[in-house]
């Protein structure tokens, strides 16, 4: 089966996820906002700012045309930072309104909107007609594009109240390299995705002031219970968070020196400053603006996350790191599997 389909987001993740589908025999259109990318994905297939050592697939085509990118695609994928995710939706769904497309609405995007702290699928809820919002997919687990780059196996999830739109992107992903599972819990899928970005920069910061292996393996159990409890009160499986988009997103984003997120952390570890890490990044952090809405939906929700809230802390509040690590460690002694703390 050979589709159309197009990639909005020319990073690191929509290249390599353009090029695997590509590969997998699909026509595939990449867009993004830069012309200087655009023209080094069609004349070098390449994109050195965010993968430099890559081969883009020639079979990919890049475009800043949004409305020719869309033309006739049977699905649309979006791999763009969350705070453009809304700028982009309500691009996008005036042109399908105007051709009467109804293509798969994909999105691998992962992060909670600020103020509003919605969830991707309530963003596309907001801005796409039902029919489309209602097959929406979510594409999340533990990846990180430099990996897929070199065909390191990987696992993921692809989730959606529609088994049968989720199948299909199942079908047309899948590789010797790439496996898919499918699943119906939104909610838990989405939170997992978004949440453990937070944990992440955690488990850098912890790196950063050099503690070993048993504070991070601490630290990423503590904080998957935490990511549990908000996601359960919000109306989540528990169980999505022993699956791919759980703790095995969780432990990549924790552990691998090619997540921004640790990254993020370890270099808040050393002692820079938070708006210095931010600008030499180049790219976004997402647990970072995903930090503030955990803090804001914990309050909400009366959810104890007494790991977030130190790095909300770190992150918002200037406090310092370790009297953070000092005041968890202090904490009373609790039962390991009350949920409710």
């Amino acid at each position: 089966m050979s589709v159309k389909i197009a990639v909005l987001g020319a990073g690191s993740w929509g290249t390599v996820l353009a090029d695997l589908l590509a590969n997998n025999g699909h026509e595939v259109r990449l867009w993004g906002n830069s012309a200087e990318t655009a023209a080094e994905i069609n004349d070098h297939h390449t994109n050195k700012h965010y993968l430099p050592d890559f081969k883009v697939s020639p079979k990919v085509v890049a475009t800043l045309d949004l409305k020719s990118t869309l033309a006739g695609v049977q699905a649309i994928l979006f791999v763009i930072p969350t705070a453009a995710m809304r700028i982009v939706a309500k691009q996008v769904a005036p042109i399908l309104a105007e051709t009467g497309a109804k293509p798969i609405i994909i999105s691998a995007t992962k992060g909670l909107e600020q103020n509003t702290h919605k969830r991707i699928s309530q963003i596309i809820g907001d801005e796409f007609p039902a029919e489309l919002a209602e097959g929406l997919v979510i594409f999340s687990g533990p990846s990180h594009a430099e990996d897929v780059a070199t065909h390191d196996i990987t696992s993921l999830t692809v989730a959606s109240q529609n088994i049968g739109d989720a199948e299909w992107v199942q079908a047309i992903f899948m590789n010797d390299y790439f496996r898919l599972y499918t699943n119906d819990d939104m909610v838990g899928v989405e939170l997992g995705g978004a949440l453990k970005n937070v944990i992440a920069i955690g488990a850098g910061i912890l790196h950063g002031l050099g503690y070993g292996d048993n504070t991070k393996a601490a630290l990423i159990t503590r904080g998957l219970a935490e990511i549990s409890r908000l996601g359960i009160e919000m109306g989540a499986n528990p169980l999505t968070f022993m699956g791919l988009s759980g703790i095995g997103d969780l432990i990549v984003t924790s552990t691998s020196v090619h997540s921004r997120n640790w990254r993020c952390g370890n270099a808040l570890g050393q002692g820079q400053k938070l708006d210095d890490v931010l600008a030499n990044m180049g790219q976004v952090v997402e647990g970072v603006g995903t930090a503030k809405a955990a803090h804001e939906l914990a309050q909400q929700h009366h959810v104890e996350m007494p790991i977030s809230e130190s790095i909300y802390r770190v992150l918002y509040e200037n406090a310092n790191v370790q009297d953070e690590i000092n005041k968890l460690m202090q904490r009373r002694g609790r039962r390991e599997m009350d949920f409710q703390r």
